[in-house]
């Protein structure tokens, strides 16, 4: 009986030996699979930091070179021409000695004329409405059917956070005051510095959203570029134009941009004065503002970046960045 409970025992510290041993093999195995997995992504994170910071620096070198050309910008330029999708699987390779685990990468990208659009920013200037302004987006709200509710929510909030941010320097500077002005701060909508942030100021996403192709958000003030504008931005902006005639007014463009405003107010059949509404500083033929974007497409993943860059002569500077990963469901446009 001795023997057999020793023989039992014996088999069941076997038993148990080897279910410990195949226990931490299978950890050990598990770590070892995270471990590769981890280091996979970090390694595809930084490619494609690597490639879209190479698109930013390619789209700035094409601002910069335009830049060479003179101070007007048309849509006919190189840097208006989008990027199509192209491979850049030779330059990812993940061993350069062995082509064979080389991941499959496309890179497209185009640059838009963010000053072809309405600025959000032209709403307020030192704490007031401006009224040309204003009159702009009320034709574009009216041409979206969205309430003009809408619009008289983000003006007054545009003031509000303009103060609040002006309060807030006010503050750094005499400390006395600081707290009543925090206090009449808090409640004071945050300022916005990109579009999808008017949501800050009342907006909803879904008005926002029907904003995006026809208005920015820039850091200041801007005139409207004639030779990059839509039909419909122009039919906003201009007094009397209407659509059918914006869209008269963009195909003799494409025939051949305007060299200076006067030229393009003769091809819209308008007078600069008070009686037309119309000033000649609220217009330009040229930019500083662009927009770049970016979409790297490596294996199963999608990144897009979006960056606002300020062009000053031939400096050509990055203002902010914004990268997002894009779902498989998401459009292949940059538009």
């Amino acid at each position: 009986m001795t023997r057999r409970t020793q023989r039992g025992a014996a088999l069941l510290t076997a038993m148990l030996t080897v279910t410990l041993v195949a226990t931490f093999a299978s950890a050990a195995l598990w770590q070892q699979w995270r471990s590769v997995e981890i280091e996979a992504a970090e390694r595809s994170r930084a490619q494609m930091q690597w490639v879209l910071n190479g698109a930013l620096d390619w789209a700035r070198l094409i601002l910069q070179e335009d830049a060479r050309n003179g101070e007007v910008d048309h849509l006919s330029e190189p840097w208006a021409l989008p990027l199509q999708e192209a491979r850049l699987s030779s330059f990812l390779a993940l061993d350069k000695n062995n082509t064979d685990d080389a991941m499959d990468a496309f890179l497209s990208g185009q640059i838009t004329d963010q000053q072809g659009l309405l600025n959000v920013r032209n709403l307020v200037q030192d704490g007031k409405p401006v009224a040309s302004a204003t009159q702009s987006f009320e034709r574009l709200f009216a041409t979206l059917r969205l309430p003009h509710s809408q619009l008289q929510l983000l003006v007054d909030n545009l003031i509000a956070s303009d103060a609040a941010a002006a309060g807030t320097a006010t503050d750094t500077k005499a400390n006395a005051q600081a707290d009543s002005q925090t206090d009449a701060n808090a409640s004071a909508p945050l300022k916005p510095y990109r579009m999808e942030q008017l949501v800050w100021l009342g907006l909803p996403r879904a008005t926002v959203q029907a904003l995006l192709p026809y208005a920015t958000l820039l850091p200041l003030a801007t005139p409207l570029n004639l030779n990059t504008a839509s039909a419909e931005v122009i039919a906003a902006s201009l007094p009397n134009m209407g659509l059918a005639r914006a869209r008269q007014f963009v195909s003799q463009r494409a025939t051949a941009h305007f060299k200076t405003v006067a030229d393009a107010f003769k091809a819209a059949g308008i007078q600069e004065g008070a009686v037309a509404q119309v000033e000649s500083k609220d217009y330009s033929v040229g930019s500083h503002y662009f927009a770049v974007r970016g979409r790297l497409r490596l294996e199963e993943r999608s990144v897009q970046e979006v960056s606002l860059v300020e062009r000053s002569g031939q400096l050509v500077k990055v203002i902010w960045r914004q990268r997002e990963a894009l779902t498989a469901e998401a459009p292949a446009s940059l538009q």
